[in-house]
């Protein structure tokens, strides 16, 4: 082995603490950096594959009158479509009787495969198969009878369970969708054979399409793919639903329209007769017909709400749960964009200081190799191949341990999903990325040094550098507080910015330290206070009763008066509606135009986002949501277009931008209404206010009001909470992998930068030992610095967490979800004390170094 070789290995012998320490530095920021990078795309890839294996349909159809054969055919004229007719519809069933997503299961059918968990799949007409949340949620064993409401008219009522499945269409475990049975509220799926659906023919087609498998499933190019199919299938069934409506209706119609013409011809005859039979006899008789007209006309709306045929298009993001877990994913990658990032920064920064420090402790072995004859490269590639080993090493085990461990932590703790199957591929951009800022902060910094040191002549090199000479401060200017200061604490205040590199690279670590484990709180709080802000500081009502027929309120208002935690309501007209502008859009926007504008204050806080005055509706123009503004890019005094889903359509004046933090909402007066829509407000929803409720008392009122109260459908903000708080669970897990891995980062850094600080001021130490210190004073003299360095990046941290949350959080944002930047005291708290533990462990360590000290060696002079 070469000297010089073997000088390097033997230097790297006696100081492995530091060639240790620049390798754990790269490693956390490397295993952070990739690690999280690798979070994001592994959950998309597992649900891909996991959908992909199960044939999830790519697009479902819903028809109000069925499919046909024929329908199946138009269908299939589609490039490269698979369908499926599957018979569906939504009953009540249970003992608690539950609104139930049922199926017709058929064992030939390709799509959307069940997965078993326990028992197996119907095997004979009185079997049935519960969804795993009717076990766990519910209670059902193998083996008991399940009984359907009669309204469900299937061929039998009761049916014995035989297996728990998984279904493609529900990867959520929190959500199964809605319905116009039971409370409105889907619970569960269940699967019977399909004779036994009493239905004649399927009402729902399942559509799947080869090539669009190697896509993911949650890109824009996917979903781009998708939107042309159903345009396609659009543009093929635009006849079929006129056409199946004359099949069913046949010659009805018209025996309507003739018993109508029966009708009011009596009328008229009638009325010609008066002067003959007398006005109190006709007047009877008019009576009577028009009962008559009143009972022809229902039965015509039956009949026609029973045979007009109207088809619902649905993707995959339709599915109950499905675009949340997109969402949370991009959530993931968009954290991975920022915090992972500085993370790395932080580490690459103070890997290039303790490289730098380390080249130009060797400036005397640099002197004396230089003075024996070694050439500059000879000298010089031992010193970078120690930078290239910490780094290549640092970056090899990062890479491994995080592509291969945090994604599988975030995969194991998204227990709010059914088991997927595992996908975690090595994410080579980012690992390139990551070696590419480690070789820059090892190799790049050797590179500079060791140029810089070189271009000095042997004698200057192996000299020692003349110690920095002290300078006045600031702090001695103010003479009656630096009078009264020990000797000892002058000597640390000044030494503070004797060494300034050192003093705001220990101020940078900290700081950075503190930030990245604020962050880590914030990113939890942010997202968790996104449903207290928006459902205590906004809205102040607890459910959304949609009415049969607007203005018929009496039924709904007769069950709320005598449930017991109800407190009052309001009502207003609701719709839903597109919000566009220059070419910017906003879908299914809420408008609400209340009938009471006063009391409505009650119910809804509008504040202005500039200023947080309240806002008071105007006789003109709307009110847009904060969130609705931003996507629309339009300001106060803007013009927007709305067309509602009921095909009403108007321009107004965008008077105000109030805050909101969950959904898409548009207020304004019933004048306003008028004056936009052209017509009078329906008065069709109403906001009611109710005392704390279980999930049971819940579920009953919802019952109530959907059955006898005139009501479509209630829905619970506690609902909208309970998403956001799954929302928050799913990225715990990545939370406390950077709080816990920023606590690690924060002691390595503030280790390493303080045993840089004893190595380098070695002969100053010994020099007060020998003067009479005693080891504490002399442990202190360092530790002081510390402490102070510390207090202040504490400090500066807590800023540049705030900034750093806020930055997170507006890159995490959803198109419908706002996340207010939040970080309660806990974050504070523990950020705090994390940093001072830190402090006390390395002056423990110092402590005992410095008892250590051989202060002869110390002292010896190069000259």
């Amino acid at each position: 082995m070469k000297p010089l070789t073997k000088n390097m290995w033997r230097e790297t012998a006696r100081a492995k603490g530091r060639f240790i320490a620049i390798i754990l530095i790269i490693m956390l920021g490397v295993l952070i950096f990739v690690g999280v990078k690798a979070a994001g795309p592994s959950l998309n890839q597992s649900a891909q594959k996991t959908v992909t294996d199960a044939k999830l349909s790519d697009i479902q159809a819903i028809s109000t009158t069925g499919f046909t054969q024929a329908d199946v055919k138009v269908a299939r004229q589609v490039k490269d479509a698979q369908v499926e007719a599957v018979k569906y519809r939504a009953v009540v069933g249970g003992h608690e009787s539950s609104a139930v997503s049922l199926y017709g299961y058929e064992a030939n059918q390709k799509q959307n495969r069940l997965t078993v968990r326990s028992g197996h799949l119907p095997r004979a007409k009185n079997q049935i198969v519960l969804d795993e949340r009717a076990k766990t949620k519910y209670g059902y064993r193998l083996g008991q009878t399940y009984t359907f409401a009669k309204s469900a008219k299937l061929s039998q009522r009761q049916y014995r369970i035989v297996g728990f499945v998984d279904s493609p269409r529900y990867i959520e475990n929190a959500s199964r969708g809605s319905a116009n049975v039971g409370d409105g509220t889907v619970q569960y799926f269940a699967y019977i054979p399909a004779s036994q659906m009493n239905l004649k023919v399927a009402t729902m087609l399942s559509i799947w399409f080869s090539q669009l498998q190697g896509l993911d499933t949650f890109s824009n190019t996917y979903e781009h793919r998708v939107n042309q199919k159903i345009t396609t299938l659009k543009r093929l069934f635009n006849t079929r639903a006129s056409q199946r409506t004359a099949k069913l209706q046949g010659a009805q119609p018209a025996k309507f329209a003739a018993a109508q013409a029966k009708l009011t011809q009596a009328k008229a005859q009638l009325k010609a007769s008066v002067n003959q039979i007398g006005p109190e006899a006709v007047t009877q008789k008019l009576r009577a017909l028009a009962k008559q007209e009143r009972q022809l006309a229902n039965a015509k709306n039956q009949f026609e709400t029973a045979t007009t045929t109207v088809y619902t298009w649905q993707n995959r993001n339709d599915l109950p749960g499905f675009q949340a877990y997109g969402d949370s994913s991009a959530r993931i990658a968009a954290i991975a964009n920022v915090f992972p990032v500085f993370f790395f920064l932080i580490a690459a920064l103070i890997t290039f200081t303790t490289v730098t420090r380390m080249v130009e402790e060797a400036r005397g072995q640099i002197g004396t190799f230089k003075a024996l004859g070694y050439t500059k490269w000879e000298i010089a590639r031992n010193y970078l191949a120690y930078a290239l080993t910490a780094g290549v090493l640092g970056t090899v085990l990062g890479a491994s341990i995080g592509n291969a461990s945090i994604p599988r932590i975030v995969l194991a703790l998204y227990k709010n999903y059914i088991p997927l199957t595992w996908v975690v591929h090595p994410q080579w951009a980012a690992i390139s990325l990551a070696l590419l800022f480690a070789l820059m902060a090892t190799l790049g910094a050797a590179i500079i040094v060791v140029t810089q040191e070189l271009r000095e002549g042997p004698a200057a090199l192996m000299r020692p550098k003349a110690p920095k000479s002290a300078k006045r401060i600031l702090l001695e200017r103010i003479t009656p507080l630096w009078s009264r200061l020990s000797f000892n604490r002058k000597v640390s205040y000044r030494n503070l910015f004797r060494f300034k590199s050192r003093m705001w690279m220990t101020i940078i670590g900290i700081a950075g330290g503190t930030a990245l484990i604020l962050t880590g709180f914030g990113i939890q709080d942010s997202i968790g206070s996104t449903a207290t802000k928006q459902y205590q500081d906004i809205v102040h009502y607890q459910a959304t009763v949609r009415l049969a027929q607007a203005g018929q309120q009496s039924k709904a208002d007769m069950i709320l008066n005598h449930t017991k935690q109800y407190y009052s309501h309001t009502t207003v007209a609701g719709s839903v509606a597109t919000v566009s502008v220059k070419g910017h859009q906003v879908e299914d926007a809420n408008i609400y135009a209340p009938e009471n504008p006063q009391q409505f204050t009650r119910y809804v806080s509008l504040k202005d986002t500039t200023d947080n005055h309240n806002i008071h509706l105007k006789q003109t123009g709307v009110v847009l949501t904060e969130k609705m503004a931003n996507l629309l890019h339009v300001k106060v005094g803007d013009r927007v277009k709305l067309t509602t889903t009921d095909h009403l359509k108007g321009t107004a004046k965008v008077t105000a931008i109030t805050k909101n933090y969950m959904g898409h909402f548009v207020y304004l007066s019933g004048h306003a209404y008028r004056t936009l829509f052209g017509e009078k407000p329906a008065l069709n929803t109403l906001l009611v206010r109710l005392d704390h409720q279980s999930s049971t008392q819940r579920e009953h009122l919802a019952h109530q009001l959907l059955n006898q109260g005139g009501v479509v459908g209630t829905s619970y903000t506690d609902d909208q909470r309970t998403t956001v708080s799954s929302m928050s669970k799913s990225l715990s897990a990545v939370v406390l992998i950077f709080i816990g891995l920023s606590g690690i980062l924060s002691f390595v850094v503030l280790y390493n930068l303080t045993n840089i600080n004893v190595s380098e001021r070695i002969r100053e130490l010994s020099t007060i030992k020998v003067l009479g210190f005693y080891d504490g004073e002399v442990t202190m003299y360092i530790v002081r610095e510390n402490i102070i360095l510390t207090l202040v990046g504490i400090v500066v941290g807590y800023g540049v967490g705030k900034l750093l949350t806020a930055y997170i959080m507006m890159q995490a944002a959803t198109a419908e979800v706002i996340f207010p930047t939040t970080i309660h005291w806990p974050g504070y708290l523990t950020a705090t004390a994390l940093m001072l533990v830190f402090t006390l462990i390395v002056m423990l360590v110092t402590h005992r170094r410095l008892q250590r000290v051989d202060m002869i060696e110390a002292l010896k002079s190069n000259e």
